[in-house]
């Protein structure tokens, strides 16, 4: 069972703000006569804890659920199919309002702002399950001719410029890696020369878009699920604000990297 967190924020800014409104309606004015003094002299009103608890959690779930929806939301990278762009335990933060304003629960969107454009680094909502959060990069618009040949990218039948990364700049990789520029987005990709590569070619249908992974040979993407569906999408990811790997290994024991300080504030292009 997948545990959804916005439908428990609504519910509870929900549920406080009605006993709170009710209370203040109905019930507050009837417990003025049960005032008591503590004992240093200032007045205390005889108010249940429920609606006390009410009163205090219903702003607080109020402000991260409007923060949470339509401003931006905390997600953690938990593998390595964008990278190098991502690291696994990369804490990142997605503009929900980048591509319009969307309801919490149904994500009906309300307000069209903007459309993706190549290499945005999206969130969207797995297509095969919706309860799961993916992040990939868009390389195909609706109406795109996408097509990979010899692991090479191309669109609307012309290659995506690529070029090799200097030697010093590779990193600690086994694959190849290159800058790729999709639309006004330069981005190093990783590449497995001895992995065997699938040829392919799709037109993008309408109201859907085709992702792939930075890590090209690494990344389960529109290449085996398909498209996704413009109502999927959650927002932009732009930021990287902490780095910090912790698993549980077989023992159940808590296991946790040093966090990468040099990750944090990284613009995630």
């Amino acid at each position: 069972m997948t545990f959804d967190f916005e439908l428990l924020l609504v519910l509870a800014t929900v549920i406080s703000g009605v006993i709170w409104v009710i209370d203040a309606q109905y019930f507050a004015k009837r417990r003025q006569p049960l005032q008591t003094e503590d004992k240093e002299g200032e007045t205390e009103t005889n108010e249940p804890y429920l609606v006390e608890f009410s009163r205090f959690l219903f702003p607080v779930v109020l402000v991260v659920l409007v923060l949470r929806s339509f401003v931006a939301e905390p997600f953690k990278i938990p593998t390595g199919s964008m990278l190098p762009s991502l690291e696994v335990g990369d804490f990142i933060l997605v503009n929900k309002f980048a591509y319009g304003l969307r309801l919490p629960v149904g994500h009906q969107r309300i307000l069209n702002l903007s459309d993706p454009e190549r290499g945005d680094v999206v969130v969207f909502r797995y297509p095969e399950n919706t309860n799961i959060d993916y992040i990939k990069r868009v390389v195909g618009l609706p109406g795109d001719e996408v097509a990979y040949y010899d692991k090479r990218l191309y669109i609307n039948g012309e290659p995506v410029p690529q070029k090799p990364v200097d030697e010093s700049e590779q990193g600690d990789y086994r694959e190849l890696r290159y800058k790729e520029t999709l639309g006004e987005v330069r981005h190093d990709i990783l590449v497995n020369p001895v992995s065997s590569a699938r040829d392919f070619v799709v037109n993008v249908p309408e109201g859907n878009y085709f992702v792939m992974g930075d890590n090209r040979d690494n990344s389960r993407d529109s290449r085996v699920w398909g498209f996704v569906p413009e109502e999927n999408l959650a927002g932009k990811a732009f930021l990287i604000w902490m780095n910090w790997d912790c698993t549980f290994s077989e023992m159940i024991t808590l296991d946790c990297q040093m966090p990468s300080w040099n990750r944090i504030g990284s613009i995630i292009e």
